[in-house]
């Protein structure tokens, strides 16, 4: 495992250079395919180290993050160009990089809760260094705030564990419903809520996806919206035994709060915003297949949380798009887009049909996979989920039909049609995600 670190590290002089970074992401490239050919054909943990190991899961996810930081890179193309501080921004990304790949390999929980946090620093000088508004400001503060309160007391629970069982290795935490206590489950779950978000505690992830540049939201989306799902699935052996208790709490708040979120979604104008409350629609789905702790659930949850990361990610290259040549986020704005830059027509269609969980798309199997979990949990769920499915379509329907169609707005003389560059972006975003359902066995019996 650390010979992929060192290689990341070893990025970090290039950063010196800023008229390098194609070299940049040409290696991040080569290291992206490097760890994919380094695939644990057994399905348990291997590169065991003193801190650092891989399993499947951790497999996914570090792959999944080093994918989205080769396409951060080169969706920024307009940071490069314009001469915004390139060096630095490709220093922050590349220590992004470094602190996601060791948050999901570490073997033990304290160096996990470290790295987890450490990864919010990053985050933070994306926003606050390259966002748009004064209100990048707020926007940070808020992510902050949010995260880091809800994640002192995992803290204190880490410790907790480590008094109880004697250590803190994942692959050694089994049963602890010894000492496991109902405050201690809330303290222990409520960080990685707040970090995927779960309704009522989701209040800084809109913000923070408006203000962010196009690297701060597809990173966002992509990958750290991830961290408080892989952080659920390896702290949940410890807790099984009030999970089940519990479980009934959090699914029906998420469900029923993805409901309304997936309303507010239909009141929306800024494309941003839509897609940032869409991605909190599809999390309330995965927290669901999680708390259910059947064996659907948990296997479906990690394969919509590898599609939604890449799905949402190119929804928001796509937003990104419009936004350079309108200078406007606005659905009002952003209308008749298929006569503008009909080259770009297929992708938003593509991307968005992928959104709505149509075949081929990983989506349809996490989704389905869900479906099936949550309704056998509880039939009762069943009429709550055909309302989050019929306006998890609406909404994407509505956000493709007013960018699409519609008359164009008179303040748009003339733009490009679109570069090879973001052809591409948006092809290895579509790409892995139509492609890995051919592997279905790799994102659904790892556990």
């Amino acid at each position: 495992m650390l010979k992929f670190l060192y290689f990341l590290i070893f990025l970090i002089p290039l950063c010196v250079f800023p008229g390098y970074w194609w070299l940049i992401c040409s290696l991040l490239f080569l290291i992206s395919f490097a760890y994919f050919f380094s695939f644990p054909y057994f399905f348990c943990w291997g590169g065991l180290g003193y801190v650092f190991g891989c399993d499947l899961i951790s497999y996914g996810l570090v792959l999944l993050s080093l994918w989205i930081c080769v396409l951060m890179i080169l969706a920024s193309e307009s940071v490069f160009r314009l001469g915004y501080f390139p060096g630095f921004f490709t220093f922050v990304v590349i220590s992004l990089t470094i602190m996601l790949y060791c948050t999901f390999s570490s073997i033990s929980l304290l160096s996990f809760y470290i790295f987890f946090e450490s990864s919010l620093i990053p985050t933070l000088f994306l926003i606050l260094g390259w966002g748009y508004q004064p209100e990048r400001v707020q926007a940070g503060i808020y992510l902050l705030f949010y995260t880091l309160l809800a994640s002192l007391p995992l803290l204190v629970g880490i410790l907790f564990i480590y008094n109880s069982l004697g250590s803190l290795c994942l692959f050694l935490l089994r049963g602890g419903s010894s000492f496991a206590g109902g405050l201690f489950y809330v303290c222990m779950v409520f960080a990685f809520l707040v970090s995927m978000p779960m309704f009522m505690v989701h209040l800084w992830l809109p913000s923070a996806h408006v203000e962010a540049p196009v690297a701060g939201s597809m990173i966002l989306a992509g990958v750290l919206l991830k961290l408080g799902g892989y952080g659920l699935l390896r702290v949940f052996p410890v807790l099984f035994k009030f999970g089940f208790g519990f479980g009934i709490v959090w699914v029906a708040l998420s469900l029923v709060g993805g409901l309304f979120v997936s309303l507010f979604c239909m009141r929306q104008t800024d494309l941003k915003s839509l897609i940032a409350y869409s991605s909190v629609a599809h999390m309330s789905m995965v927290i669901g297949g999680i708390m259910t702790l059947n064996y659907w659930g948990v296997c479906s949850s990690f394969a919509l949380m590898v599609a939604h990361g890449l799905c949402s990610s190119g929804l928001f290259c796509l937003s990104n798009i419009s936004y350079e040549r309108f200078g406007s986020r606005s659905l009002l704005v952003n209308s008749g887009l298929i006569n503008l830059m009909p080259s770009m027509a297929m992708w938003w269609f593509l991307l968005s049909a992928c959104n709505m969980a149509a075949p081929p798309s990983l989506n349809l199997l996490g989704e389905i996979g869900l479906l099936s979990s949550l309704v056998s949990w509880s039939w009762c769920l069943m009429f709550v989920l055909i309302f989050l499915s019929f306006f998890s379509a609406a909404y994407t329907l509505y956000m493709y039909s007013y960018s699409q169609h519609g008359s164009i707005y008179s303040g748009v003389y003339s733009c490009s049609l679109g570069y090879v560059r973001e052809f591409l972006l948006l092809f290895l975003h579509w790409f892995p995600l139509n492609l890995i359902i051919l592997s279905v066995d790799v994102t659904v019996f790892w556990v």
